[in-house]
Order: structure tokens, then sequence, then C-alpha cells
């Protein structure tokens, strides 16, 4: 079965697609872009991975996209576009969480220096807060992705000897130290991988609807105290 993944859910537009072979699941090709207007370059990035491998879009028997949480508009984009192709080639889309996908590929690139350490996810989400989740040296996640701020996360790390990476790895890292804590920040710029997402959306079962995360209400709201009174309509 051939995987079609892809993530826009921060500033990185990522697309890859991988083979799944009973456990197996082999990346054939993996592209990403640092740019603004994901929904633009999305679809033809997939086409250009797709005519890379000379595979048809009929050769995709499954969508794994991020979830979020992340940018609104670059959550929408990413589910817009799976429900979109699922249902134009007949597959299943299924959604991995962006914190869950950028652990393991951490883990992979710090090598024996995460090795039997508790690893956290720190995204900063604007506004003095962070998305934050907590996983074990195992790998499993002790809890699901958390809006929080930059004390609860510190919190959250207690003493532990752990390796925090993402954009708000610093900040979490300092505010442990200061609280007694020993994090160590890595890895600021670390991101979803499609590659990992295509591995992380192997192994889910499809069936529930592709639904969006998100963790925090929408910046921008509708205006109020401007719309027109609605006329009764006449007898």
């Amino acid at each position: 079965m051939h995987i079609l993944a892809f993530d826009t859910c921060l500033d990185a537009l990522s697309v890859a697609v991988a083979r799944a072979r009973a456990q197996d699941v082999h990346v054939l090709l993996e592209s990403s872009e640092r740019r603004t207007g994901h929904a633009e370059r999305l679809l033809p990035l997939v086409v250009e991975a797709l005519e890379a491998l000379n595979l048809s879009f009929a050769e995709i028997g499954r969508i794994a996209v991020t979830r979020g949480p992340g940018s609104f508009t670059g959550v929408r984009t990413g589910i817009a576009a799976a429900r979109a192709l699922a249902l134009a080639i007949g597959c299943p889309a299924v959604g991995v969480e962006c914190l869950a996908a950028i652990a393991p590929d951490a883990r992979a690139q710090l090598g024996a220096a995460a090795a039997c350490r508790p690893l956290a996810v720190a995204l900063d989400a604007r506004s003095g807060l962070v998305y934050f989740q907590l996983f074990e040296a195992t790998g499993e996640a002790r809890e699901g992705a958390l809006l929080l701020s930059p004390n609860a996360c510190a919190e959250r790390l207690g003493r532990a000897n752990a390796i925090v990476v993402g954009s708000a790895a610093a900040l979490v890292a300092q505010t442990a130290a200061a609280l007694g804590g020993h994090a160590e920040a890595r890895l600021p710029e670390a991101e979803p991988r499609a590659g990992w997402v295509a591995r992380l959306g192997a192994t889910l079962a499809p069936g529930e609807p592709l639904k969006p995360l998100y963790l925090r209400t929408p910046d921008a709201k509708p205006q109020s105290g401007y719309a027109l009174p609605r006329i009764p309509p006449r007898c």
C-alpha cells in the first residue's frame, strides 16, 4: 500500500510518499518547503512527488495528514485537502497529531543523547502560550497535546532529566531551571516531517472522521455591533 502524507500545520510545508508492507513502512520520497501560501503549493507539490515516483493517484491506498495543533489556516488547509483527495481517490484518510509526529523524529535525530530520557515537544503558540506534549523515555505519550503557560509546562516536566524540542524549547527549559528542574533545550526548529506522518499514519486504524485538533480559539473574530438589523417579513 502506498501512503500519501503531508503536513501544513506550521511554517514548513512537507509532503511524502511511503510504501507500507506488513509492519514495515519505507519512505520513498519526502520534500519540504518553508514558505507562506501552503494552500497554493500543496497540491502541486503532491503532484510533483507522485510524478517523480511514476505513481498515479489511483495507486494511493491511504492519506495521512497532521490535524493540529497549529495555525488555523494551516490545519484547515491540510484537513480540507486530505478529505478532498480521499473522496476523489476512494481511500481512507487518517489524522496524526502534530506534536506526536515531531517526537519520534527528534528522538531519531538526537540518538544516544535522548536514550532513556523523557522528551517533550514545545511549540510557540503565541500570546505567551505553548503547545506542549510530554513523552516517556519509551516513546509513549504521557498525555495528549496541551495549550499551557511556560510555567505549567515546567511543572509537568518536574525534575526529570528531560529533553525539550521545538520553537519554545529554550523558554520552557529556562523556566524549568528557574523552578529547580534540569530540562535541556534542543532542536529549536523541529517541525513535523511528512515521512514521520506517513509512518505514524500507517499504524492508525481508519474509521473515525478526520477532524482538526484546535486547542485555542481563533484570534480573528466577527465584529460585533456592525450587523444590519434583520427586516421582518411582510405578511
